[in-house]
């Protein structure tokens, strides 16, 4: 089987492609987390506001 390295004299390099999908779903886990904790953070202040008032 004929190898086109040997042909053209020129060896191939393997091009390495980063992904954008890791950083895209990092930012979104972060979002997803800080969204999360503002709003247990407005229930827990409306629960106590609540309570306070009762």
């Amino acid at each position: 089987m004929a190898r086109p390295d040997l042909e053209t004299g020129k060896k191939q390099i393997p091009i390495q492609r980063k992904t954008e999908t890791d950083t895209s779903l990092k930012g979104t886990l972060l979002s997803v987390f800080g969204l999360g904790l503002f709003i247990v953070i407005s229930w827990l202040s409306v629960f106590a506001l609540y309570l306070s008032r009762s």
